[in-house]
């Protein structure tokens, strides 16, 4: 078991999640909410990475952040060194990646709210930030919970953008998942079941996790 891949992607998937609980929420609020024409483009453009093969995303994220760009040079200045092949492109990676499946479930929450109570905060002086946190948010702590588990499982299992944009260097962007491919391409398949083993396990404590909390809160579980 290679424990700092192990480390390392934990790490990656806990920064990841937490940096798209702050750009999913008002995001997902916005969109749920809003009523501008543009809000369907907006939209879009959150849910295309979901439709979009992660190596070509991968790709594109690569010659942006890399120095053959203004964009890339200008970060590889403000930062000392260049984004591509470091954690912290990995970072910007996994988050753009792994977008629609922190705003998606909290705008199906949010839009489920009542808007008798939406429309009733509003009067009684509640601003959006108020409306978000104390109404919104509350009423969909389960799509809330989704969003979360599915980001961080999602950002430990891709594969596609993480080798496109961080390649395979221990230590710095060597995730589980291209441990894994490397174990397969060695046939190693006693350490790669090892590997797959705990990428399942994690899948299902997690949905688990969610199926559990529905249950004690009495919403019945689809099928």
């Amino acid at each position: 078991m290679d424990w700092q891949a192990f480390a390392l992607s934990l790490r990656l998937a806990t920064v990841t999640t937490a940096i798209l609980l702050a750009i999913a929420v008002p995001l997902a609020a916005l969109l749920a909410l809003g009523r501008s024409r543009w809000l369907a483009a907006l939209e879009a453009l959150a849910t295309l990475p979901m439709v979009l093969p992660p190596t070509v995303l991968g790709f594109f994220l690569l010659v942006l952040l890399g120095p053959r760009t203004a964009f890339g040079r200008g970060i590889a200045a403000l930062l000392g060194h260049p984004l591509a092949f470091s954690f912290n492109g990995l970072v910007v990676g996994s988050v753009i990646y792994s977008l629609p499946f922190a705003v998606q479930p909290l705008v199906a929450g949010f839009s489920s709210v009542d808007p008798a109570l939406v429309d009733a905060a509003r009067l009684l002086g509640a601003g959006p930030v108020r409306l978000v946190t104390s109404i919104m948010v509350p009423l969909a702590r389960r799509s809330l919970l989704a969003a979360i588990v599915l980001s961080f499982l999602h950002t430990i299992g891709e594969f596609g953008v993480v080798l496109m944009l961080g390649g395979d260097i221990p230590g710095a962007t060597r995730t589980l998942s291209i441990v894994l491919y490397n174990q397969v391409e060695n046939f190693d398949y006693a350490a790669a079941n090892r590997t797959a083993a705990i990428l399942l396990g994690m899948s299902v404590l997690a949905l688990a996790l969610i199926y559990s909390k529905a249950q004690t809160r009495g919403v019945p579980r689809r099928a």
